[in-house]
């Protein structure tokens, strides 16, 4: 029997706790500093509040000042930290596992460089703690699906592809398909940026008063501008072409629903950015997050006209410009 520590309570990892614990696993989990709420009630009902889901009975749950005990003869962790938990994770738990010990992530984000490269979470953590075995988990998987055992498909990356598949033996079920790749930065960009690219696809809903008009045309320009930069971003990162095909599902499901959809929406009804986080109080807006950042890349290598898109929701975000779609730049010859 595997034994597996969840760091972070968010509805990422905690929906990847029923594939584990229904494959037979010790799951224990293990809240920061900002999930007390949502782990005392875990402990008194098993009702995760955010996932709107009982998990199983017989996850142990452990409040941030327990980690060295939850840690304890773990085999795996699981990074289950927002964008925002990142160097939480980096200064208070990566110290505290063991190189024999297996890490897995569901964070999902990038870092922008001075020289205007982009780093994954993995490899910042590879850089911080080169003895530990890192590997991430990409998309498409909306959590409350997996939670109700919806089929869904999904990537497991890394270096190593004999733990690739030892991953994939502790995790995937009837309902839980799980492909493998060891182009780490490919996929975690394209798992990145869906966040981002989802928020320009939602401006254009917005543009047409926010509410599903049964018009599609726009949206799928949109999506499609979206998925040709998301597809030269992947290559600026170092990452390969074909790891796209996990970014563009993470990017059809994310436009659908969640944090990136709406404030998309609300951006381009013409609130402000201070507006709209304002209406969104309490959510966490990786959306915003990584459009900047990448923003800020694209910049510094002066890229900035392959990629309209994302400098246009630059430009939304971080000046206030409005929303209006630049279609005509969107126009290409190939």
């Amino acid at each position: 029997m595997t034994t597996i520590t969840y760091i972070g309570a968010g509805v990422m990892a905690s929906g990847l706790t029923f594939p584990a614990f229904e494959n037979g696993h010790t799951i224990r989990m293990v809240g920061t500093p900002l999930d007390r709420t949502i782990i005392d009630q875990l402990q008194k009902d098993n009702y995760h509040m955010r996932l709107k889901r009982v998990l199983h009975t017989g996850i142990t749950y452990y409040q941030v000042e327990d980690l060295d005990v939850a840690l304890e003869g773990a085999d795996v962790v699981v990074c289950g930290v927002s964008s925002f938990g990142v160097d939480w994770f980096t200064e208070k738990v990566l110290p505290k596992i063991p190189p024999k010990v297996r890490i897995l992530s569901v964070t999902k984000g990038l870092l922008d460089q001075p020289n205007g490269a982009l780093l994954t979470f993995p490899a910042y953590w590879q850089q911080k703690a080169p003895d530990l075995s890192i590997y991430a988990i990409g998309g498409p998987c909306v959590t409350r699906e997996l939670a109700d055992h919806e089929p869904s498909c999904v990537t497991y990356c890394g270096k190593n592809k004999k733990d690739l598949v030892w991953l994939r033996s502790l995790f995937e079920t009837s309902y839980y398909h799980i492909s493998l790749s060891t182009d780490v930065a490919g996929v975690e960009t394209a798992v990145a940026l869906k966040n981002g690219y989802a928020l320009g696809v939602a401006l254009t809903i917005g543009l047409q008063g926010g509410k599903d008009t049964g018009n599609y045309n726009a949206q799928a320009a949109a999506f499609g501008q979206a998925v040709r930069e998301m597809e030269r971003l992947i290559v600026v990162a170092g990452g390969q072409l074909e790891s796209s095909m996990v970014g563009i599902g993470d990017l059809y499901v994310t436009v659908f629903g969640g944090r990136s959809r709406k404030i998309g929406i609300l951006l381009g009804e013409g609130y402000s950015l201070e507006q709209a986080m304002e209406k969104l109080q309490g959510e966490t807006l990786e959306s915003v997050v990584i459009a900047s950042r990448v923003a800020r890349a694209i910049k510094t290598l002066h890229k900035e006209a392959e990629f309209p898109l994302l400098i246009h929701m630059d430009g939304v975000i971080n000046e206030g410009k409005p929303a209006t779609m630049p279609w005509k730049e969107f126009e290409t010859t190939f």
